[in-house]
């Protein structure tokens, strides 16, 4: 059987633009582009993660095979085969990353610091039932940006979000993008380091206890302990080449997280002990705004659309229908989750709950301690997962410079034993020094969260609707993907601005 993009006699197809032509080869894992335009030459290398040394001189446009942005009509334009057509992605030189472990790759990214913030985001909105409202309302929008992603992913045939984005959106989002993602992914380390030190904090106390208003030895300190522990367990974790390595990781932290809400759940029904009175819940919400402010808690627990791009690039069964079952099993169990911590929590102390639930429990209980340091463990196993993503940004940048400097050495190639370790340690080093010299977390939550809409609601958005511009499909299809791709975008907006304004008011 011949492979799209493949002749019968050599395995090249040429397609002509214009002036220009396009040629690709498929040489091992390897894919070369070689573009002729107007007395230029454009040669881009693409293996595991973006181009190499991409340079246009032309007006050159990408070759690609037709894909429809429908599930079914994919499947119906296949033969009957289920999802995408084959197309040339750039992916590792054999992807080997499987379902499964997608599933929980995408599943230990959204369960991260904020399941101990969801119980208190439940008293903010006014209770359980508007709440549970907007998430359910939220994981539509949360689901369909997944299944965009994977769609923008094989139109574009980039590797990274920020290389889709910029492919299909224009170089001035693409920018913009970067940026954001960067911002966005170093505050969420900073985050994670800070939460990781917290539980040290309070385990320390509770192994090392002292007189009440006598100081902690100097080897309990979080200044100690949580260097100690980035340079023992997450720099290790965070160096590997590819991100199909976390999957072993992820399946630990995702159990660890499901043990934080069984603990939760059981604690409600036993009665958490020291408890003197009982709270009553709020009973709705005291004005329609109270609703809104539940959304950067939403958007900072479900934050799992960097990966998303990479995920896809790296399985080894890359279709849209099945990429979609992927994102829906994910989410659907993270929900779970997510709703069960919030709901009990909630009913356990009410307008009582704190930002971080586990800091409404006694501190002596061994049941909360056991729960510290395992929700430690579980974000422990997501920062290099959010470290992998912004170190692929840094890569990229690299890359365009060493070009624009004259090339590549061996030492230089951001891929790299030696620069990828470089950047793994100038990411921990910085996110570390932030997480020990910033302020109270609860007071840069809401800034996240309303970042994060950019990745979930708005890049996913504007991608349809520039995808749907360029593929085959017909007029009804694209009037509607257009119509929810603006959709999208209006909505992360809102989320952007309401929740940004109200963080901003908070901390000044």
């Amino acid at each position: 059987m011949v492979k799209p993009g493949q002749s019968r006699a050599g395995g090249v197809r040429t397609k002509a633009v214009g002036p220009a032509r396009e040629q690709l080869t498929q040489r091992g894992s390897m894919r070369q582009t070689v573009a002729w335009g107007h007395g230029g030459r454009c040669v881009a290398l693409t293996g595991l993660g973006s181009k190499t040394c991409h340079r246009r001189e032309g007006s050159v446009k990408t070759a690609s095979l037709p894909t429809l942005p429908l599930l079914l009509a994919m499947e119906g334009a296949t033969g009957g085969r289920p999802g995408l057509p084959e197309k040339p992605v750039p992916t590792a030189a054999s992807p080997t990353l499987s379902s499964l472990g997608a599933v929980f790759i995408l599943l230990k990214s959204a369960l991260g610091a904020g399941l101990l913030n969801f119980p208190w985001a439940f008293y903010k909105a006014g209770g359980v039932t508007p709440a549970f409202l907007v998430e359910l309302v939220s994981l539509v929008f949360l689901i369909s940006g997944l299944v965009i992603l994977g769609y923008a992913a094989s139109v574009s045939g980039q590797a990274t979000y920020q290389g889709v984005v910029g492919d299909l959106c224009g170089p001035i989002i693409g920018k913009l993008c970067e940026a954001c993602f960067i911002v966005n992914l170093l505050m969420i380390s900073v985050a994670f380091l800070r939460v990781i030190g917290d539980q040290l904090e309070k385990l320390c106390d509770f192994l090392l206890p002292s007189a009440p208003m006598a100081p902690q030895p100097w080897y309990a300190e979080q200044r100690f302990t949580l260097p100690l522990l980035s340079a023992l367990v997450i720099l290790p974790l965070s160096v590997p080449r590819e991100i199909g390595f976390q999957k072993y990781t992820s399946i630990l932290g995702s159990l660890a997280a499901c043990y934080l809400a069984l603990v939760v759940v059981v604690q409600y029904y036993l009665g958490p002990p020291g408890l003197v009175h009982e709270p009553r819940p709020a009973a709705g919400p005291s004005s329609w705004t109270s609703v809104f402010s539940v959304f950067p808690t939403i958007c900072f627990g479900f934050q799992c659309h960097e990966a998303a791009v990479s995920l896809y690039c790296s399985m080894r069964r890359q279709s849209l229908s099945h990429w979609a079952l992927v994102s829906v099993l994910a989410l659907l169990a993270c929900c779970l989750i997510y709703s069960l911590t919030g709901v009990y929590g909630f009913l356990t102390f009410g307008t009582d709950v704190s930002a971080d639930i586990l800091m409404s429990y006694p501190g002596n209980d061994v049941v909360i301690i056991v729960a510290r340091a395992l929700f430690g463990v579980s974000v422990v196993t997501v920062y290099p997962i959010v470290l992998f993503l912004g170190r692929s940004v840094m890569q990229d940048f690299w890359r365009r410079s060493c070009c624009r400097a004259g090339g590549l050495g061996a030492l230089a190639e951001p891929s790299g034993p030696w620069v990828r370790g470089l950047l793994t340690v100038l990411w921990v080093a910085v996110t570390l020094a932030m997480a020990l010299f910033l302020p109270d977390l609860s007071k840069i939550i809401g800034i996240i969260g309303g970042v994060s809409s950019f990745f979930i609601f708005i890049f996913p958005g504007l991608c349809l609707i520039c995808a749907v511009g360029v593929e085959p499909v017909t007029p009804r299809v694209k009037c509607c993907l257009e119509v929810w791709g603006v959709v999208s975008v209006l909505v992360g907006t809102f989320i952007f601005g309401q929740s940004t304004v109200a963080a901003a008011l908070e901390l000044f």
